[in-house]
């Protein structure tokens, strides 16, 4: 096996050699650093295109002159009366049941009275006393009166005589005062009809113990259904617009589909504390009285429109401490927020009666991180539905 020798390269030929690795080591670097910015750049472009929002537009409206505002309601008559005794006994009898109309001053049931017809008894004997009193005290006094002139009589006892004869007629005038009383109190053992209605209730039976006054138990009730009253509790946001004179109409369960029409006659014009609603009043005619008091109805009204008003939806309302806003998108694709004045509150959607025109471009849900002056662009509008 021959020996060659082996031959070692120059050192100029190295330096040459790590020269050209070390330049294609270079360019690969420079290659992967230039994808890299590259890559950054689009990133960076990308991000600054993503974090512009994309919103969409509400479609504006004018607010309808026939709006619809639909509320519950409760039927009342027109008037109703709970009739209580206005003497103590025992119920004799009842004339009326439920249901039954009467006519002002019919009679509904009759009371005995054993104590007040004694009392009566010993009030006319103690007027027809006193009577009889004050004709021996007049005679009297008219005698020493004639006495007086023939000095038969002192001036002081006739004097006496006849200031006797007077307090006599006092105590008679008393006496018969209390016969009247109470013969007007028994007239109460007849217990009537204040007015035409119908009788709704009826609380009492034959021997039944009555006691006088509203410290005892009711009677009968009596209504007057020829006209009914509508009791609705308006928010206070539409209070200011059910006026006296607005129409309405309503309906009831047990007459489906039929509409009854009704007018506000009146506000509480006042604003409760927990409900934050107003008691309002309608009244509606009710021949026949097919209507009954104490029931449930949906009374509809129609609210007359605010001047030159559009509505937007409520979700386009921008929250914030200087009241209502909304957003607007300006030429330039920038937002602007700017404060309107609000109408009536509709649910889903509210009426803008100053600060908003037609061609405004109100976003319709703004997010709730949009600045003023942020850049926004618009959702592509949805291609029009093809024809079948």
């Amino acid at each position: 096996m021959s020996m060659e020798p082996v031959k070692i390269p120059s050192r100029r030929r190295l330096m040459t050699v790590g020269a050209v690795a070390l330049g294609v080591a270079a360019a690969i670097l420079a290659a992967g650093v230039a994808d890299r910015i590259l890559g950054a750049r689009a990133l960076a472009k990308e991000t600054e295109k993503t974090a512009i929002a994309t919103v969409s537009l509400v479609k504006l409206a004018p607010s309808s002159a026939d709006e619809a505002l639909t509320l519950p309601g409760t039927i009342q008559p027109y008037n109703r009366a709970l009739i209580y005794a206005q003497v103590t006994g025992y119920l004799k009898g009842w004339n009326q049941d439920i249901g039954a109309k009467v006519k002002s001053g019919q009679l509904l049931a009759t009371i005995n009275t054993p104590d007040l017809d004694q009392q009566l008894e010993q009030a006319k004997a103690d007027a027809a006393t006193a009577l009889a009193n004050e004709r021996l005290a007049a005679l009297t006094a008219a005698r020493w009166q004639a006495l007086l002139p023939s000095e038969s009589v002192a001036q002081q006892d006739a004097d006496t005589k006849t200031a006797d004869a007077a307090a006599k007629k006092a105590m008679l005038d008393s006496a018969r005062a209390n016969v009247r009383r109470l013969q007007a109190m028994e007239s109460f053992k007849r217990v009537v009809a204040p007015f035409d209605g119908v009788v709704t209730a009826r609380k009492t039976d034959i021997g039944a113990l009555i006691n006088s006054g509203n410290q005892g138990q009711e009677l009968f009730e009596v209504a007057d259904l020829h006209r009914i009253r509508i009791y609705i509790q308006a928010p206070q946001s539409l209070s200011a617009e059910l006026t006296p004179g607005l129409a309405a109409t309503f309906q009831v369960p047990q007459f489906p589909g039929q509409q009854f029409n009704a007018v506000v006659v009146a506000s509480s014009n006042a604003i409760e504390a927990n409900s934050h609603t107003a008691l309002i009043e309608l009244q509606a005619d009710n021949p026949g009285g097919k209507l009954f008091a104490g029931a449930y109805c949906q009374v509809h009204l129609k609210l007359p429109a605010g001047a030159n008003a559009l509505r937007v939806p409520a979700t386009a309302l921008v929250s914030s401490n200087r009241g209502a806003q909304l957003a607007f998108v300006g030429a330039n694709g920038k937002v602007a927020l700017k404060s309107v004045q609000l109408g009536r509150d509709l649910g889903d959607s509210v009426e803008v009666v100053a600060g908003l025109s037609a061609t405004d471009r109100v976003i319709a849900s703004p997010p709730e991180t949009l600045q003023n002056g942020q850049t926004v662009k618009l959702a592509a509008a949805a291609p029009p539905a093809k024809g079948r």
